[in-house]
């Protein structure tokens, strides 16, 4: 019984405004993103954006030629023998 009115105090500290505080870091990004050093903003955030971006245009172009391929193998007659 004495486990379960320690319930709401235990609660209350783990939700309180005293917890640990976190850093803002959205000013630091917004400089890295606004700076004018001629690169295109889905690069500016370094190595990992371009091997994402690099990623996803492989993907993309070789699901669309994939989607084309198999568009003309359909349309294509088959033969009967």
């Amino acid at each position: 019984m004495n486990r379960l009115l320690k319930v709401p105090l235990v609660a209350r500290r783990a939700f309180g405004s005293s917890a640990r505080q976190l850093r803002n870091k959205v000013p630091e990004a917004q400089k890295l993103f606004q700076e004018d050093n001629g690169l295109p903003v889905h690069i500016k955030g370094g190595t990992v954006d371009v091997v994402l971006y690099r990623a996803t245009m492989v993907l993309t172009l070789g699901g669309a030629c994939y989607s084309l391929y198999w568009l003309l193998y359909a349309a294509m007659p088959q033969r009967t023998a």
